[in-house]
C-alpha cells in the first residue's frame, strides 16, 4: 500500500510531482466529531486530515453529494418503497398471466391492488419528505 522510504519506513503515498500545497484550511472539532473523523480515517487507513481534505475536495467537485440524517431515512424509505413496488409488479404480471399461480404471490387481484397503493402512499410521503429537506433555508 506505501511506498519504502529512503530511511526504510513506509510512506503513506508518493511524493506530488507538482507543487508543494501551500494554501491550507484550519478545520475545528469537539472531541466527538474529532473521535468520528479518526474512526472514519482509520477504516479506510487514512489520517483524519488526509480524510477530510478528500472528502472536502469530493463535495467541492460534486462527485460527494451531503446528506442530512432526515434525507438519509427518507431516501431509506424511498427505496424501500421502490422494492415494494417492483415486487407488486411482479405480482399484478403474475396475476394476469395465463397458469396456475406461484405459491409466494397473493391469492388475489384486491391483496395485489392494496399492497400497491400502500407502497404509492410510502413513496408519495417520502417524496414529500424529500421535496422538505431541498427546499432552500434562507
Amino acid at each position: 500500500m506505501g511506498v519504502e522510504g529512503s530511511s526504510g519506513g513506509v510512506r503513506r503515498r508518493e511524493r506530488l510531482t507538482s507543487e508543494p500545497r501551500g494554501r491550507r484550511v484550519n478545520l475545528s472539532f469537539n472531541d466527538a466529531e474529532l473521535e468520528v473523523l479518526r474512526l472514519a480515517a482509520g477504516r479506510e487507513g487514512m489520517s483524519p486530515a488526509s480524510w477530510a481534505g478528500r472528502q472536502v475536495m469530493a463535495v467541492a467537485q460534486h462527485t460527494l453529494v451531503p446528506v442530512s440524517r432526515d434525507a438519509g431515512d427518507v431516501l431509506r424509505e424511498l427505496i424501500a418503497a421502490r422494492v415494494h413496488l417492483r415486487e407488486t409488479v411482479t405480482a399484478l404480471r403474475a396475476l394476469a398471466a395465463p397458469g396456475p399461480p406461484a405459491a409466494d404471490l397473493p391469492a388475489t387481484a384486491a391483496d395485489v391492488v392494496a399492497r400497491a397503493l400502500d407502497a404509492v402512499a410510502r413513496v408519495d410521503a417520502a417524496t414529500v419528505a424529500v421535496m422538505r429537506e431541498r427546499r432552500p433555508r434562507s
